[in-house]
């Protein structure tokens, strides 16, 4: 399936990502699948729990690669707006530049006590 897509930017610097966004395509999809087929090898169903529930709206999972603000971005590169911001916590938006250097000063420090 084919789809009019638009350069994503980012929202912290306003600059293009090198991403675009719009609708799935048939790359989309089959990579998903590949990655879902893969994980299945290794965890349960392929997912963690609450991901599990895709199969009761009859879809698959949507494997994603990195977030930004309110977006996610899936393997391809399409952009989704998240809507559940990890159920509050993302309240700042994700990957919000002053959250990343205080979790990386903290990690730096060590990760385990």
């Amino acid at each position: 399936m084919s789809h009019n897509t638009r350069q994503a930017t980012s929202q912290t610097t306003g600059q293009p990502t090198g991403q675009t966004t719009g609708q799935p395509t048939g790359q989309t999809t089959s990579r998903n699948q590949d990655l879902l087929n893969r994980a299945r090898k290794h965890i349960p169903g392929g997912v963690n729990s609450p991901v599990r529930a895709f199969n009761g709206v009859g879809g698959d999972p949507i494997f994603f690669s990195r977030s930004e603000g309110a977006c996610l971005y899936d393997t391809t590169g399409r952009s989704y707006i998240d809507y559940v911001g990890s159920w509050g916590p993302m309240i700042a938006g994700h990957n919000h530049p002053h959250v990343l250097q205080a979790v990386q000063q903290a990690a730096s420090r060590g990760l385990s006590f």
